[in-house]
């Protein structure tokens, strides 16, 4: 029997998925529909028939406004997947490879190529570069600061000769904190690097655009924003080299090969394009409640933030509280919360049942002990100052 969730549940875990915003649901309605009624819009994006067309446009129509709410060149920039980890496992190996090939040619065999990411990567990104350093890959991992940070010094004394690919998120899902990508950029292709940004969190929480940014990848997740889950897309700047890891029908421009998920597709687009009419308004009011979190929280007796900031502070994300419990395991609060009507995590949703403390404390210099103790909570469009009140009360409960 499945685990019922009280109608009045204060879900204050944004960051692991957002709920489904209104938005997306309108637009992935038509396609939801039972039988034949579904023919006009629900069939294959790649059939030639009349339904197949009407798929395909719809789909067409949803790339060219994501590629203009998010600041492409060009639609077919635009690579629809499954999620940001299969965008990023094919950006880091469908770009690194081609490019190292290259290389080889004009600089000779014995060309040894690097790739260079952070400490603080999803596992989306670390594991695909555990990968290529078995493929012979050079490949260095840049320790942040003790706020998160990326330095780009850090990644200057990183870049070599034989760098092809550099990857760094832009928005850290645990502690939120948002890297300089724009000057990042830059500097790799200084250097002759590519550059990539797992962009998943910070969509929606921060402006994202993609031209202004100058980098050649990005990926993006549909249900961090309201949208549906198992959609994505990987960003592709035109000429980036790539080489699809997906191998079949030859859609999305030879790029990804498998049917579309139209519907969800659909849904994204929705959900991007009301985030983007909205970023700038929630993003300031989310700040507001972050803050006043923080402080709120922080003046209990053995609760400490994980990172130090000043209020208003945008360089980390508005919607992301991060704080360490002495005396407890995360594990220990997020039930006793869960069971005082409230949702949040000790950390990435992706590595919750692991017993290892989390990487990204590790390298940020949280000891193992305080790592144990972490608590993430993340809010959203939906979350209110009141929720966020009682909330505390009940943190407050837990630990007392």
């Amino acid at each position: 029997m499945a685990t019922s969730v009280p109608q009045d549940y204060t879900y204050l875990d944004w960051a692991a998925t957002a709920p489904l915003c209104e938005e997306a649901a309108e637009a992935m309605q038509p396609y939801l529909q039972p039988g034949l009624a579904n023919i006009p819009l629900g069939m294959n994006a790649n059939s030639l028939h009349s339904p197949g067309r009407a798929a395909f446009e719809a789909m067409e129509l949803a790339r060219k406004q994501m590629a203009t709410d998010l600041g492409a060149s060009r639609p077919g920039e635009i690579v629809f997947t499954s999620g940001a980890t299969e965008a990023d496992n094919a950006a880091l190996v469908g770009i690194a490879l081609p490019e190292a090939q290259r290389r080889r040619r004009s600089e000779g065999r014995d060309f040894v190529p690097r790739v260079v990411t952070t400490a603080v990567e999803h596992e989306a990104v670390l594991k695909p570069a555990r990968k290529l350093e078995a493929e012979g890959f050079e490949v260095v991992y840049i320790e942040p600061d003790r706020q998160g940070f990326v330095r780009p010094e850090a990644l200057e004394k990183a870049l070599s000769g034989n760098t092809v690919l550099v990857s760094v998120q832009m928005a850290n899902s645990e502690v939120g904190s948002i890297q300089p990508i724009g000057e990042l950029a830059r500097l790799s292709h200084d250097r002759g690097s590519l550059f990539h940004t797992d962009a998943t969190q910070a969509l929606g929480k921060t402006p994202v655009n993609l031209g202004a940014l100058g980098v050649d990848s990005a990926s993006f997740s549909a249900h961090k924003i309201g949208g549906p889950k198992g959609v994505g897309l990987l960003y592709l700047k035109a000429r980036t080299p790539f080489s699809s890891q997906m191998l079949g029908g030859g859609q999305e421009g030879g790029k990804r090969s498998t049917t579309q998920n139209v519907c969800g597709i659909a849904g994204f687009a929705a959900a991007l394009h009301a985030v983007k009419g909205l970023v700038e308004v929630e993003s300031a009011r989310q700040r507001e409640l972050r803050d006043w979190l923080y402080a709120r929280i922080g003046a209990m007796d053995g609760v400490r933030a994980t990172v130090a900031f000043e209020p208003g502070d945008d360089s980390f994300l508005p919607n992301i509280v991060h704080v360490l419990v002495d005396g407890y395991e995360s594990e220990t609060l997020v039930l006793r919360l869960d069971m005082k009507g409230f949702g949040v995590s000790g950390g990435s949703a992706c590595a919750s049942h692991s017993l290892e403390p989390s990487h990204v404390l590790k390298a940020i210099g949280v000891s193992g002990d305080e790592a144990f103790g972490a608590l993430r909570i993340s809010f959203g469009r939906y979350t209110s100052h009141n929720d966020l009140e009682r909330f505390a009360e009940a943190l407050e409960e837990c630990i007392r």
